[in-house]
Parts: structure tokens; sequence; C-alpha cells
């Protein structure tokens, strides 16, 4: 049986990944602006991704610590295992791909995700591989339509030019341009109950000293209700 340590960690092309995060992530969509992938092999397979980037909105996060460069940090804005993946395998392959980066990109300091406590998870694989916990919010950024749509508000608003919001509006009856968030939620969108949890990972451990938020102790989650595991909440 394969255990963690048969699984074999590389950079990928964005094709090969975003065709794996299309098929095996609970979203089925991909971070458009994922820059850098790592894919997880097995028996020479390609089974799972990991793709980073720049957040969405950069010049929000960066003073999460102090004095970070623009090219200091990255966001982990997708990471999809299919279920053939052994135990374990999500914070191996984590490790490795950190590893890698430290190695290859050493201006970078740290690395920022979230976890979506909406319709997926709490963050388990994050804790488990050494992320902090900073924020635990109620989901306000995420909405579902009528139809069952759900639609993050960054890609309603900044991102709105592109096929999911096309298809979307189509299915409404209306035309395709740029919306505020107010609009969308007068043709049907409510925010969706449930969190978003952020997270943080430094490959610098010295800049640990220069966070600028508080951390919170995991026990937070349960306190707050924010627990969810694979699309269940706790």
């Amino acid at each position: 049986m394969a255990s963690a340590k048969d699984i074999l960690v590389k950079p990928i092309k964005s094709s090969a990944a975003n065709a794996l995060v299309k098929k095996v992530h609970y979203s089925g969509k991909v971070v458009q602006n994922s820059s850098l992938h790592f894919g997880v092999f097995l028996n020479g397979k390609l089974e799972g991704v990991m793709s980073f980037g720049s957040p969405m909105d950069k010049r929000k996060v960066l003073p999460l610590v102090k004095d970070t460069k623009w090219n200091g940090m990255l966001e982990l804005n997708r990471m999809a295992f299919s279920d053939v993946l052994p135990r374990n395998s999500e914070s191996r392959a984590l490790s490795i791909a950190f590893r890698l980066i430290k190695k290859h990109y050493p201006h970078i300091e740290w690395i920022l995700s979230f976890s979506d406590g909406t319709q997926c998870g709490d963050g388990t694989i994050y804790r488990a591989s050494g992320f902090i916990l900073t924020q635990i919010n109620p989901n306000k950024t995420l909405l579902e339509f009528p139809d069952g749509t759900r639609i993050a508000n960054m890609t309603l608003t900044a991102n709105w030019d592109n096929s999911s919001v096309a298809s979307l509006c189509q299915r409404l009856g209306v035309p395709v341009k740029a919306r505020s968030i107010g609009e969308w939620r007068a043709l049907g969108g409510k925010p969706l109950k449930g969190f978003q949890l952020r997270y943080i990972y430094f490959l610098n451990p010295k800049a640990k000293d220069r966070l600028t938020c508080d951390i919170l102790p995991f026990s937070e989650i349960e306190r707050m209700g924010a627990g969810m595991y694979k699309g269940v909440k706790k």
C-alpha cells in the first residue's frame, strides 16, 4: 500500500494544473492569477495540485507582516488533491513545496492562505502543516443565487469579465456588465452562511516577529462555531 512518502512533488505547467483543479477541486474553478504550480504525482500520475500566486488585493494583505516587499509573499490560492493519494499527502506535499520555494525564491518570506469554512473545511491541513491562524470572519464574500450558483464577490466585481459571470448573467437574463455587490444582491445573490479563516505560514521564521495582527488559538474555531470538514459543519 502506498504511503505519503511515495509521492513526488515538482513544478508543472499551468495548463496541467488547471485541468486537474477543474476535475477534483470542490469549486471546479481555477484562480486566474495563480503563477506557480506544483504537481503531486503518485506512480507517475498527476493526482494533486498546489497553485500559488499574488493575492487578489495585495495592498490589503502586505501590511499583515510589516516591511514585506511587493514580491515578498505568495498566496496559496488552490489546493486540489484526488482521493487516490495516501493519507498525510497534503501536509507532506506542502512541506516539499515550501522547501522548493525557499530554495528557488529566497525573497519570499511568507505564505497566505484562506480556508473556506462555508463550503469545504476549516483548515485542518494548514494547522497540521505549521500555519498560524490569524482571522475567522463570517462569510461575506460568497454569494448564492436562486439557481444554486455560488460565486465570489471578487469574481463578480473586480474580475467580472469572465465566463462564470457571463454564464450567470445568461441564466439570470441580464446583460454582462460591471455591477456592484449591491446590484448582484438585488438580482437574488445572498451571502452563504459560514466562515472564512485566514492562515499564514512563515518561510522565514524571523518575519513572524513583524506580524501586525493577532495569532488566534485553534480553539477559537470551535468557540465561534466555525468548524467544518469536507463540507460538513462540525
